[in-house]
């Protein structure tokens, strides 16, 4: 139905690809509340991203590892501005290619590449048990990172498996951005302007913390968000969620960590909020 969220006023804390979230749920009726959270951009020094895509273009890795769809976008963002991207793809095309959830794997068939295996739950616990079945040993590993975000657990495994671990952080976040853009989302929440939060990436929870705390706007954050429904794609979301004392209201069914999954599992609870309240 196209109108499961009509008369909802939904909060989307902007990232990437938060314009086609946007778009979905306008589709199904809901007011789009926009929050810009923090910018990506491209590593300040591309010198050791391009070393590591010359590398791998030298010596093609038996393994690459990919975190983030944005990593490889970053990547072949630079490898092409550089004149190398041809030769990173049929570098890349000769390695087993595992994947944290399905966004790397999505960004992979944009360079008409597939993963051969993707993690069951895309957090870096799941990578780690994922390759923790696999002999490692004298492998080339080529580990894509992502800002914010201590890799020692996940590289210190893979070392202890016996690979040659090749990390790469293509990208970086600028998290001084639209500070006062989540000040006043928190105040909408605050005072019931808000129907539901919606979560896509634990980056997003970190920078709504930090921010109400840098701004003294901690206890009206956890005072909006008790009153707010918040929903979120997955694990890595709703985990990051419970580290800040944050509780999970919705999340996608039968783990499909997608956008329509989500908005489903958000219609339906906020048409049950609203019948509960009509009972009342």
């Amino acid at each position: 139905m196209a109108d499961r969220l009509n008369g909802t006023r939904i909060l989307i804390l902007e990232t990437r690809e938060e314009a086609q979230f946007s778009k979905l749920l306008a589709e199904q009726g809901a007011e789009v509340v926009q929050c810009p959270m923090f910018t990506i951009e491209d590593a300040p020094d591309p010198a050791p991203v391009e070393a590591w895509i010359r590398r791998a273009i030298d010596k093609p890795f038996d393994d690459l590892v990919l975190m983030t769809g944005e990593g490889l976008r970053r990547i072949m963002k630079l490898a092409r501005a550089r004149g190398l991207d041809q030769a990173l793809v049929n570098s890349l095309g000769q390695s087993r290619k595992f994947t944290r959830g399905p966004k790397p794997g999505k960004a992979l068939r944009e360079i008409s590449l597939e993963a051969q295996q993707t993690t069951e739950k895309p957090t870096t616990e799941g990578v780690i048990e994922m390759l923790g079945k696999l002999d490692l040993k004298g492998r080339r590993l080529g580990l894509q990172l992502y800002p914010d975000k201590d890799h020692g657990a996940l590289t210190g495994a893979l070392s202890a498996q016996g690979a040659e671990v090749d990390t790469v952080l293509p990208y970086v976040y600028d998290s001084k951005a639209a500070d006062a853009n989540i000040v006043a989302a928190i105040d909408d929440m605050a005072e019931g302007r808000i129907d539901s939060i919606a979560l896509t990436n634990l980056g997003q929870v970190r920078r709504l913390v930090e921010a109400a705390k840098a701004h003294g706007s901690e206890s009206k954050l956890r005072a909006g968000l008790a009153r707010t429904l918040i929903a979120s794609v997955g694990p890595a979301v709703s985990g990051e969620l419970a580290a800040h004392g944050l509780r999970t209201d919705v999340s996608p069914a039968e783990e499909a960590y997608f956008m329509r999954p989500l908005i489903s599992a958000m219609a339906s609870a906020l048409a049950e909020r609203k019948s509960g309240r009509a009972a009342r």
